[in-house]
């Protein structure tokens, strides 16, 4: 079962420095038909204005997982982790027992990203922060991990959850296939291009809910770069 969900119709917020679309519900947007996907909670495509960003805040027993698509983000914590990760690099917040963090485009230009939280399978361990380069040739024609929690992903950063985040860049006519346990939940985005899953078109920033498939054959219709979510019920 493969749900496209068009970027049209995902809920959203214009708060003039952040415009974001949420493909699930999250803060005033609510659709009780798209609370989640298996242990996948939020999946929010922003674009930060330059300059701007999310002010000092908490978060606890969640991972928030970011993957930038164009610019960078800075990112500070009460731990005393700092960095500024770039367009196609990827920052893991394991929330853990508390954290406080911001979040801020201190660049020239717009900064537009995906954040995503998945639930962790423990709540209450330590907060934790890392960020990490993934230069696009090395996941050219083939879903690489970025995040994982799972086995075999010792090049990824690490989650506290039975789930991986993946990412891909295919050029037009090329395809990818990815293995997946049809008890397991899949959420796949491009944030560049068309493609074909398994015969279902998606555009640029629209989502597909995927379930009860054991492989998925991506195509690009155009050069694309994607990002998918591989996770437990």
């Amino acid at each position: 079962m493969i749900e496209r969900r068009t970027f049209d119709s995902l809920g959203g917020a214009d708060h003039g420095w952040l415009k974001a679309k949420h493909h699930f519900s999250f803060a005033s947007y609510g659709d009780p038909k798209r609370m989640g996907w298996g242990a996948l909670r939020v999946w929010n495509d922003d674009t930060i204005a330059p300059q701007t960003g999310f002010p000092a805040h908490p978060h606890a027993d969640m991972e928030i997982i970011t993957y930038v698509r164009e610019g960078a983000i800075t990112h500070r914590d009460n731990l005393g982790n700092q960095g500024r990760t770039v367009a196609g690099d990827v920052q893991v917040m394991s929330a853990g027992s508390g954290i406080m963090h911001s979040e801020y485009n201190l660049e020239q230009d717009a900064t537009r990203i995906f954040q995503i939280w998945i639930i962790p399978d423990e709540r209450g361990r330590a907060p934790s922060w890392g960020t990490k380069p993934f230069p696009a040739g090395d996941r050219s024609g083939r879903f690489v991990a970025l995040a994982s929690g799972m086995d075999g992903d010792a090049d990824a950063l690490p989650l506290r959850t039975n789930a991986r985040v993946l990412g891909a860049t295919l050029k037009a006519g090329e395809t990818a296939q990815y293995t997946l346990d049809k008890r397991r939940y899949a959420y796949l985005v491009p944030a560049k291009g068309v493609v074909e899953v398994n015969g279902v078109r998606l555009d640029t920033r629209d989502g597909a809910a995927i379930r009860d498939e054991t492989s998925l054959e991506v195509k690009a219709l155009e050069d694309a770069e994607l990002v998918l979510v591989d996770t437990s019920p």
